[in-house]
C-alpha cells in the first residue's frame, strides 16, 4: 500500500473481531515501531505483547477490575482485540547513552538534565510507526492511555522499575464500529497548521 493511502486510512479502531492475528504479520507491525527515529540511536524501547488470551484477560482484569464498569463501556468490541502492546520506555538508558564519549559534551548524562524528555518523544514516533504498520497489514489498533493503571500492568508483567509506559494498542481484524465523539471535530487545515518564516 502507498504511504500516502496508509495516511489517509490510519484511525482509531475500537472494535475487533475475536481472530489471532497472524504471526507473520504481527511481527511486521512491530518490526515498523522498530524503525522510528531514536535519539543518539538509544534504543530505550521495549515492546510488551500480550496475545495469549490469558495474557490479554489478566490485562483487562487489571485495567476495568469493576464487572460494572466493564460491562457499561461504550466499546465492548475494544475486549476482544487478540493482541495488546505496551510500548515501554527506559529514560535512564538515554541517560546512559549520553554519557557515552561521543555524547557526553551535550551534558544530557542525567535523566534530570533532559529539557525535553527524548524517550517520549521517541516512544511517540514508534507508536505511530505501529499504527501505520497495522494499516499496512490491513489491520485496525487503537492506541489509548493507562492513567492511574500503568504501574500495576508493568509490575504484573514483569516489566523492569524505572521504565514507564506510554499507554496500550490494542491491535486485530477491525470490526464494525462507533466512531469516537472527537472522530466529528474537523482537521484544521494547512494554511491555519503550517507558519512559513513567521508565526
Amino acid at each position: 500500500m502507498e504511504l500516502s493511502e496508509v495516511l489517509r486510512r490510519r484511525r482509531m479502531v475500537r472494535a475487533f473481531e475475536p481472530v489471532p492475528v497472524a504471526p507473520d504479520a504481527l511481527d511486521r507491525v512491530l518490526a515498523a515501531a522498530t524503525r522510528a527515529p531514536s535519539a543518539g540511536f538509544t534504543q530505550g524501547l521495549d515492546l510488551l505483547v500480550l496475545a495469549d488470551p490469558a495474557s490479554t484477560s489478566r490485562y483487562w482484569d487489571l485495567t476495568f477490575p469493576e464487572a460494572g464498569a466493564r460491562a457499561g463501556f461504550r466499546w465492548q468490541g475494544l475486549f476482544l482485540a487478540p493482541v495488546l502492546v505496551v510500548p515501554v520506555v527506559d529514560p535512564a538508558a538515554y541517560a546512559s547513552r549520553y554519557g557515552e564519549l561521543d555524547k557526553g559534551r551535550t551534558g544530557l548524562g542525567d535523566v534530570a538534565a533532559w529539557p525535553v524528555p527524548y524517550w517520549w518523544i521517541d516512544g511517540g514516533a514508534a507508536v505511530e510507526n505501529l499504527l501505520l504498520g497495522a494499516v499496512d497489514e490491513g489491520l485496525g489498533a487503537l492506541f489509548f492511555g493507562l492513567f492511574s493503571h500503568e504501574r500495576a500492568v508493568l509490575d504484573a508483567f514483569g516489566v523492569p522499575e524505572g521504565r514507564r509506559a506510554l499507554g496500550t494498542i490494542a491491535l486485530g481484524h477491525p470490526a464494525a464500529d462507533e466512531p469516537g465523539r472527537s472522530a466529528t471535530r474537523p482537521r484544521r487545515p494547512l494554511a491555519e497548521v503550517v507558519h512559513r518564516d513567521h508565526w
